[in-house]
């Protein structure tokens, strides 16, 4: 008897700490009531209206675009029935949300909330409603500035994204699906995410739940402050599956700075096209592993190809910070003013050097290059079937010299490194290939069993790939 109440007491004292435990870590999640209730009057709802010509039966997405996107920007659309194939005007409308930065009537969004909006009307805490002028806006950001008639306006605190940790706790606060200021929490999945739609953008990943609707609306950090626009979201269906992005706040800031005092924003431009470093190019290049961003072509006119720099360079810095991926350069180098100066750290031919770049303004507009048939066959080898170019050809394709790839033999060398029909060969080993007889002279010279970086030309633009060599 003894024993047996013994155990009981065992066990009631365990079940009591138990019950402490998950009081005590019920105790230390986060409340989020005080800042709702500091932060919600100055969110706002943001609809706007364009007029569409639409015929036939086509559907698009919540956003105006074409379904399937998985990478998707989001806000409400109430979309019009299909027409029978006739095409007519209608008016669209488009719901998201945004957030007050100044007492005189600066409101944040995203750029695609608002894109070819004929009107924009946002809609205050207090519930007034008020007609928005589009100050201007950045796609390359996705971050619009809109200016509303209005004094003592309730405005949030601006935090600093770059002190944001993973783990961190964060809130939202917006309009999905048009409910006015529903507020989702979670915390920061990852920092610094690149998307393939955005390269300026070093996005805050989390899993704060986001829909259509909450687009342009303020990711809070527990101060209350805000640390970014909640932008996108990873789906499959249209809604959320726990990816959301939001572009950081100092991000953001800047470009509403410039958008306010110039209209558009100055991003710094080398002229450079550039691919990620896998291992095998790593070692083709010498690099211990596979970092920096590798420039598989120039601008002939561009601020990289006047200061020289070569198609080969792999920039691993930018004054003093490392371009630990090719997703790296585009903000490292968009964040400075054109006219300025940057010193980047460079390898070539196996050797580390300095080259100084006065960085150009971002083009309007950018020009781009077709890709011609090929004649001529004649035999390589490596599992490849070449042909000379002729001078016309090489001119039309604006490149020095190459061979064109007429086809890859499956399972060969080439293949495996990614080659392809269509492909002009312009270098291996960094030496430049004019003929398939320099080519095999080049083969034969290399060491095998290790990888050489090859330069081709594709579709339009320059990239590399490493060959590995093999022994007989």
């Amino acid at each position: 008897m003894e024993r047996t109440l013994r155990h009981s007491f065992v066990f009631a004292l365990l079940f009591m700490l138990t019950l402490a435990c998950a009081s005590a870590q019920a105790r230390e999640l986060p409340d989020f009531t005080e800042l709702v209730e500091q932060a919600a009057p100055g969110v706002v709802n943001i609809s706007t209206t364009r007029t569409v010509t639409s015929g036939g039966f086509s559907y698009h997405g919540p956003g105006g675009e074409d379904i399937p996107e998985i990478f998707r920007r989001f806000f409400g659309d109430q979309l019009p029935m299909p027409g029978g194939g006739q095409k007519r005007e209608h008016e669209r409308k488009s719901l998201g949300s945004g957030f007050v930065i100044s007492e005189d009537g600066y409101i944040m969004t995203n750029a695609h909330v608002v894109k070819d909006a004929d009107e924009i009307l946002v809609r205050l805490n207090d519930r007034r409603e008020l007609k928005a002028e589009l100050v201007g806006a950045d796609a390359k950001t996705d971050v619009a500035l809109l200016k509303v008639d209005a004094d003592s306006l309730p405005t949030l605190d601006i935090g600093n994204s770059d002190r944001l940790e993973v783990g961190e706790w964060v809130a939202a606060i917006g309009s999905p699906f048009g409910f006015d200021h529903s507020v989702t929490a979670g915390i920061v999945s990852a920092i610094n995410r690149t998307i393939p739609t955005d390269a300026y953008v070093p996005f805050i990943q989390t899993d704060v739940a986001i829909n259509p609707g909450n687009s342009g609306g303020p990711l809070f950090n527990l101060d209350g402050e805000v640390v970014g626009i909640n932008s996108q979201i990873f789906t499959r269906n249209g809604g959320y599956m726990g990816l959301s992005f939001a572009i950081p706040i100092t991000v953001a800031m800047n470009v509403a700075d410039q958008l306010k005092s110039d209209g558009r924003v100055n991003r710094g431009w080398l002229g450079v096209v550039i691919q990620p470093v896998s291992q095998d190019l790593a070692e083709s290049f010498g690099l211990e592993g596979p970092a920096g961003a590798l420039i598989a072509d120039l601008d002939p006119e561009g601020p990289a190809a006047r200061d020289g720099l070569e198609a080969g360079d792999v920039i691993l810095g930018v004054n003093g910070q490392d371009v630990d991926r090719s997703s790296t350069l585009p903000r490292l180098i968009g964040r400075v003013s054109p006219g300025e100066e940057v010193e980047l750290d460079v390898m070539r031919d196996g050797r580390q050097r300095e080259i100084t770049v006065t960085v150009g303004d971002w083009p309007d507009a950018e020009g781009g290059k077709q890709v011609s048939s090929m004649t001529d066959d004649s035999q390589a080898r490596l599992g490849l079937t070449v042909s000379s170019l002729d001078e016309q050809v090489l001119e039309r394709l604006g490149i020095d010299g190459g061979v064109a790839v007429d086809s890859v033999e499956p399972g060969g060398v080439a293949q495996e490194a990614g080659i392809r029909s269509g492909d002009v060969l312009v270098s291996v080993d960094h030496q430049a290939i004019s003929s398939p007889k320099q080519l095999m002279s080049v083969i034969e010279s290399l060491g095998t069993d290790r990888a050489v970086p090859v330069r081709l030309y594709r579709e339009g633009r320059s990239l590399y790939v490493a060959m590995r060599l093999k022994s007989e």
